[in-house]
C-alpha cells in the first residue's frame, strides 16, 4: 500500500452520503495523520479490502484526493479480522506542528545550545513542543449526539444489570451508546467487550462523569496511553486529582505548562498542574527547563516564582543569543533569574540597543553592581 494519508473533505456533509457500515467504519478510524499502509493494523481489513473501500470514499467525495491516491484493487477478499459495524465518521482537527503519537516520555530531552534562531512563539511551542499536541481521533459530535440519543431512549430505561449484560456483548451502534452510561459498573462491562477500541474509550473519557468508571478507563494500557483519551479526560471535570497525578507526573515540563493555560480544562485540574509543574521544575532535567523558559518565551516563569535552576540550566540558558524582547522582559521579572544569566542578557545586542531593556535588568537583584551603577 502507498504513503497517502486519507483525510476528510471538509466541504462535504458526511451525513448526506450513501456510506455503507464498512466504509463508516472506515472513516472513523481516519485522523488526516496515518498513513494508507499503515491502516489495516488500525481497521483489521486487508490491504486490497481497504484499498477498495478508501477508493470509493475517495469517488463519493468523503475523502480528499491526494498525490497518492488509492487506486482499485484487483482482488476483493473478505476481511480477516471482522470488523464492527460503525456509520461514526473521524472529525477534522486543527493541523499540528508535530503529528507524532509516542510518549514524551519515549524522546530524549533536546539539546540546546548557543544558537542565533529565535525561540518559538508560545502559541508555536505549544502545538509542536511536544506529543501531547499530536491529533485526536474523535467521534464527529453529530454521530455522537446520535449515541447519546440511542443511549437515553432505548437503553436508559432497561435495568442496570441488563445494560451490564448487554455492555458485555454489544456491537456497535449500542457499544458505542453503552459508553454514554453514568454507572461505572456499565462502563466496566464496555471496556471488557472484545470489541471495544480507542473510539469507544475516548467517548468514555470525553462523556463519563464518575471517577470509578473513569479509573476502569485507565486501569487499561493501551487506553491510558491514548493521546485522545488523555486529551479528554484533562477536560473531564470529574477527573480525580490523583488519577492526574497518575498519569501527568512524569510527562514533559512543556506539557504541565499547556494544561495550565488551556482553558478548556477545568480549574482543579489547571490548579493540581500547576503544583506538578514547580514539582517537576525542581527536579527535572535541565533541557527540559530550558526548553519550558525558552519556548514560552518566558510566560511560563509566572507560575514558578521563587524557584530557582540549577547551573547547567544557567549554562544553557547563557548559550543562547536573545533576539526576543518579550522573553529579555520575563526574565528581567524572574526574581531567581540567576546573576550569570543576568550579565549574559546585559552584554546582547538586542539589551544594548533599547535602554529599557537594559533598565529592567539593571534593576534586578542578581544584576552585577557595575550594571547598577549605570
Amino acid at each position: 500500500m502507498s504513503d497517502w494519508t486519507p483525510k476528510l473533505n471538509p466541504a462535504v456533509d458526511l451525513r448526506r452520503l450513501p456510506l455503507n457500515a464498512e466504509e463508516g467504519f472506515v472513516l472513523s478510524r481516519l485522523d488526516g495523520y496515518t498513513r494508507e499502509k499503515d491502516l489495516p493494523a488500525l481497521t483489521g481489513f486487508p490491504p486490497d479490502k481497504l484499498r477498495d473501500i478508501l477508493t470509493r470514499l475517495v469517488s463519493q467525495g468523503a475523502l480528499l484526493p491526494g498525490t497518492e491516491a488509492a487506486s482499485p484493487a484487483n482482488t476483493v477478499r473478505p476481511p480477516e479480522v471482522q470488523a464492527p459495524s460503525n456509520a461514526s465518521a473521524a472529525a477534522t482537527t486543527k493541523p499540528h506542528a508535530s503529528a507524532s503519537t509516542a510518549h514524551a516520555g519515549a524522546h530524549p530531552a533536546p539539546s540546546l545550545d548557543a544558537s542565533d534562531t529565535e525561540p518559538l512563539p508560545e502559541a508555536e511551542a505549544q502545538d509542536g513542543a511536544d506529543d501531547e499536541a499530536g491529533p485526536v481521533d474523535d467521534v464527529p459530535e453529530v454521530l455522537q449526539g446520535d449515541y447519546r440519543k440511542l443511549f437515553e431512549t432505548r437503553l436508559h430505561a432497561l435495568p442496570e444489570d441488563q445494560r451490564v449484560a448487554l455492555a458485555h456483548g454489544a456491537e456497535d451502534p449500542e457499544l458505542s451508546a453503552l459508553c454514554f452510561d453514568p454507572v461505572p459498573a456499565v462502563i466496566k462491562a464496555v471496556l471488557e467487550n472484545s470489541r471495544v477500541g480507542l473510539a469507544h474509550a475516548r467517548l468514555i473519557a470525553r462523556h463519563h462523569r464518575n471517577p470509578v468508571g473513569l479509573e476502569a478507563l485507565v486501569a487499561r494500557a493501551a487506553f491510558a496511553a491514548d493521546t485522545g483519551v488523555r486529551r479528554f479526560l484533562v477536560r473531564n471535570p470529574q477527573l480525580p486529582a490523583a488519577l492526574f497525578r497518575r498519569l501527568w507526573a512524569m510527562r514533559r515540563l512543556m506539557e504541565h505548562h499547556k494544561l495550565t493555560v488551556d482553558r478548556d480544562v477545568p480549574e482543579q485540574t489547571r490548579r493540581t498542574a500547576r503544583e506538578l509543574l514547580r514539582q517537576r521544575f525542581s527536579t527535572g532535567p535541565s533541557e527540559e527547563k530550558a526548553e519550558l523558559i525558552l519556548n514560552t518565551e518566558g510566560r511560563a516563569l509566572g507560575a514558578l516564582v521563587g524557584m530557582p535552576v540549577d547551573g547547567k540550566t544557567t549554562s544553557l540558558l547563557c548559550g543562547r543569543t536573545y533576539r526576543s524582547p518579550m522573553l529579555v522582559q520575563n526574565i528581567a521579572r524572574w526574581s531567581a533569574a540567576p546573576p550569570a544569566l543576568i550579565a549574559h542578557l546585559l552584554k546582547q545586542e538586542l539589551v544594548r540597543r533599547q535602554p529599557q531593556l537594559r533598565m529592567m535588568l539593571a534593576r534586578h537583584p542578581n544584576a552585577p553592581a557595575d550594571a547598577k551603577r549605570t
